[in-house]
């Protein structure tokens, strides 16, 4: 299995257009050793031929066109054989509004996160004028070892399961409908050929039974690395919540994800989903070395992985 981090940053990107913190500012000016980055999102595959998109961030156009393997072959074409989406923040989901060009696109969410940005979404009719433009396909919490089939319904030498992980609703739809375990996945991709199994965990609101399970069966974990502190943006008087309230588990402190991220000697592991306050986008920053000396790398747009 191959995949490319296609962009590594949290909603915003960074530096983010309306962002004047330290991180920021010192991108902006070259103050600081920081990579800019557009919104979260990956691509995989088992053949280098025919790839999967998890998350259609708003940034994806740029992204597709950074990436060569996922230009069009011909005439009106695309690689892209799936996109999933693994919950229904408008990081994860706007992109596809940008996809409207009449391609025939297969999309792969809970239930609840198709009907998030389906229904009462008047934009979402751009992407049905054309029979057969979007199929959705419905992701089964703890399905087991369910095979990833191409559009033609060739395997693609992939299985997937979709299991429940801590969240919340996005911000568009909280307070409209109840909390649901569908609302947040992670994903546990497994290569049939190389036998080797990749956890995707984007965003990850504290620590479960579920999660841990999940990490121990992969030989990859690609983890939420949103926040450093739990206190980050009230810190640096950008807003009023604390990470945890905004379903992202902090790295540092005493109940920290970074002491359970340590812990894991056989993985390899890489944080994404960084937002743009977090100090360890800063190469040079203690935080940074940190995490470095404990094996645990950062995403990068660009950043490619062979399983």
């Amino acid at each position: 299995m191959w995949m490319r981090i296609l962009g590594s940053a949290a909603g915003g990107g960074f530096p983010q257009w309306n962002c004047g913190c330290p991180n920021c500012q010192g991108q902006r000016s070259g103050t600081i050793k920081a990579r800019a980055r557009t919104q979260t999102s990956v691509t995989f595959s088992a053949d280098r031929h025919n790839w999967f998109l998890v998350h259609a961030s708003p940034d994806i156009r740029t992204q597709i066109e950074h990436f060569p393997p996922l230009h069009p072959r011909n005439g009106r074409d695309t690689p892209i054989a799936g996109i999933f989406l693994t919950n229904g923040d408008l990081d994860q989901c706007l992109g596809l509004l940008s996809l409207r060009e009449s391609q025939p696109l297969h999309l792969y969410a809970t239930d609840r996160v198709r009907e998030g940005f389906t229904q009462g979404n008047i934009l979402y009719r751009t992407l049905t004028r054309t029979p057969g433009q979007m199929t959705w396909h419905p992701l089964k919490l703890h399905a087991e070892d369910e095979p990833l089939l191409l559009p033609d319904g060739a395997p693609s030498g992939l299985t997937i399961v979709a299991l429940p992980i801590p969240g919340k609703l996005p911000l568009h739809l909280a307070g409209t409908v109840p909390p649901d375990p569908q609302d947040n996945i992670g994903l546990l991709l497994h290569d049939v050929a190389s036998r080797k199994t990749l956890a995707y965990l984007p965003c990850v609101g504290g620590e479960s039974s579920i999660l841990v399970e999940t990490i121990e069966k992969a030989d990859c974990v690609i983890f939420d690395g949103t926040f450093w502190t739990d206190d980050e943006l009230i810190a640096l008087g950008l807003a009023d919540q604390r990470a945890q309230q905004m379903a992202h588990w902090p790295l540092s402190g005493p109940t920290g994800s970074l002491h359970m991220l340590s812990s894991l000697r056989r993985q390899e592991r890489i944080l994404i989903h960084i937002n743009n306050t977090n100090p360890i986008l800063n190469e040079q920053s203690p935080e940074r070395r940190l995490i470095e000396a404990v094996g645990i790398k950062v995403a990068y747009d660009g950043m490619e992985l062979a399983l």
